[in-house]
């Protein structure tokens, strides 16, 4: 897509996330066994054919940085192709990102860079590298341009409770112009097209390069400003330029519009259960829309044994390349890579990271473990959430949460 520079901010610490993002950044947690969460977003880019990318990186980028250099190395710099990962450079300022607006504008060099070496993007997209979700960009790049847009801001129907001081909110007239911007309201304005809903924020932004250097610089001279998009940028924009906001339901490219945050244990763990629905929510095996990931050379999934007693079986369940189910059962759940689950253990409604091993005639329950875990034959976990608080992370909906390469 031409005249289109993409900026992927993946620097976030992930707090919400912890143990999980103890050792990697958010963008780097593994998803859904065999992908890394910028996948989605990075594959985005990949089909919606955005070949000037800057990946900003931040906390704990080691394990993002290879993943990326490993997997991603599908630009052609001969042509002019790029997807480029950036740790902060310290060219504006001696500290680390305050917020989203400061990131981009710690590395408004790159811009200019471009604009030197390529001549000057007609406009700039802002995505997040934390996101689950499929779209295409074309058209809101189209619609951004067919208006004359100086900012358009991708925007998602959400029943009003789940925005509710949760999501940044967008007030809209018939023309999807954006007539006002509410950060995180406790009492959503309601979806002109469906008052039960509201139209959230989707952290997706095209700008007009020539607008967004002056907002960025205006905002960068304000003490008082927290340089976050959502809560000052934008603000400031509405009303006094061309802002409109654009449906995802006209670039989603899942069979039922599908975007999930998934920056919380419990919404890490929910989407996963998304995954392994009957019928998913999230569709992995759309051909015509590959998520694109770095495959190392696991051998294939296998279940072992059949006898009265000792059957390895998996239902309902991803099993990804190299994890073995010998002798156990496993509902609901995903493995990973390498995971192995032996004889009389039983896996229920859990997700396992790479690695795992769970032992003879344990038992799991509602559970995400990190990578490399060995969990004891007859160990129980998810079934004394009181014993489990004592030595794991248990969050409100009572999910056991276990650290990499924790040891029993």
């Amino acid at each position: 897509m031409t005249g289109v520079l993409t900026f992927v901010l993946a620097g976030g610490r992930g707090e919400r996330l912890y143990p999980l993002t103890r050792d990697r950044a958010k963008p780097a947690v593994p998803f859904a066994g065999l992908y890394r969460i910028i996948d989605f977003t990075l594959s985005n880019c990949l089909h919606s054919a955005l070949r000037h990318i800057f990946v900003l990186t931040q906390y704990k980028s080691l394990s993002l940085e290879r993943h990326i250099h490993h997997g991603w190395s599908l630009f052609s710099p001969a042509v002019g192709e790029f997807l480029i990962t950036v740790p902060p450079q310290l060219r504006t300022s001696e500290r680390w990102y305050l917020g989203t607006a400061d990131a981009i504008w710690q590395n408004w060099y790159s811009v200019e860079r471009f604009a030197a070496d390529r001549g000057a993007p007609s406009e700039v997209l802002i995505l997040a590298g934390d996101h689950v979700y499929k779209m295409d960009y074309r058209p809101m790049v189209a619609f951004h341009r067919e208006r004359g847009a100086d900012l358009t801001v991708g925007v998602l129907s959400v029943p009003r409770p789940e925005a509710a001081g949760k999501l940044g909110v967008l007030v809209v007239n018939g023309d999807w112009e954006v007539q006002r911007f509410e950060e995180k309201p406790l009492e959503p304005a309601p979806s002109p097209e469906d008052p039960s809903t509201c139209l959230a924020s989707m952290g997706i932004y095209v700008f007009r390069t020539q607008t967004l250097a002056q907002r960025l610089e205006e905002d960068a001279a304000d003490p008082s400003s927290s340089h976050d998009f959502g809560k000052d940028v934008i603000n400031r924009m509405v009303g006094r330029d061309r802002v409109y906001a654009f449906p995802f339901e006209r670039g989603n490219r899942n069979p039922t519009p599908y975007w999930r945050d998934v920056g919380t244990l419990d919404a890490y763990w929910e989407a996963h259960m998304d995954l392994v629905a009957i019928t998913p929510l999230f569709d992995l095996y759309d051909r015509s829309w590959p998520i694109h990931t770095y495959h190392e050379p696991w051998p294939p999934a296998k279940t072992v044994h059949e006898e009265p007693g000792r059957t390895g079986r998996a239902v309902s369940s991803l099993l990804s390349p190299g994890a073995i189910v010998s002798g156990s059962l496993v509902v609901r759940s995903v493995l990973s890579p390498g995971v192995r689950v032996n004889s009389y253990a039983e896996v229920e409604e859990s997700v396992l990271l790479t690695g795992v091993d769970v032992g003879r005639g344990a038992r799991v329950r509602r559970a995400v473990v990190d990578k490399g875990v060995r969990i004891p034959p007859g160990e129980a976990i998810g079934y004394d959430l009181e014993r489990d608080r004592a030595r794991f992370t248990v969050t409100e909906r009572g999910i056991v949460v276990i650290p990499k390469e924790a040891r029993f």
